[in-house]
């Protein structure tokens, strides 16, 4: 899908994600049809998603936690996307440096970081190691709220 101009200033007046479609098309100087249309196609690409963030310092009895992996093999994106699926992860990344994979993980008291190891990260194959990061505080972070 082609991002233009106009695509990018609709995602930026979505920012918040409660912005009126008629307010943009003002705005941006086009219809309102030509707003909506265009971000019904953003959301069908999956170029756009309008959701709901909660800064994770502000939910209680929750915490957030950066998981650094290393796999034995290179299947990064495969081994990423079943990452992805695990129980409290909110994000998954392929990335360069020591670790193949970074996931954010928000835990809860019933759902720890043990729970979190033993249940979800243990029926994953071929993971060599993983180093566990505690974010204490965080700045301009939003994630979605994992159950």
């Amino acid at each position: 899908m082609k991002i233009d101009e106009i695509n990018i200033s609709i995602i930026n007046h979505l920012k918040d994600g409660r912005v009126a479609f008629k307010k943009i098309a003002d705005d941006l100087l086009v219809s309102e049809g030509t707003v909506r249309a265009r971000v019904k196609r953003l959301q069908e690409e999956g170029v756009l998603e309008i959701a709901g963030l909660v800064d994770p310092e502000a939910m209680p009895d929750k915490y957030l936690i950066m998981v650094g992996v290393k796999l034995k093999d290179m299947n990064l994106v495969g081994k990423g996307e079943e990452f992805s699926k695990l129980r409290g992860v909110t994000s998954v990344c392929v990335v360069t440096g020591r670790f193949d994979l970074l996931v954010m993980v928000m835990l809860k008291k019933q759902f720890g970081m043990l729970e979190f190891y033993t249940e979800e990260v243990s029926q994953i194959e071929n993971v060599r190691s993983v180093e566990t990061f505690v974010i204490y505080k965080s700045f301009n972070l939003k994630v979605p709220l994992a159950v």
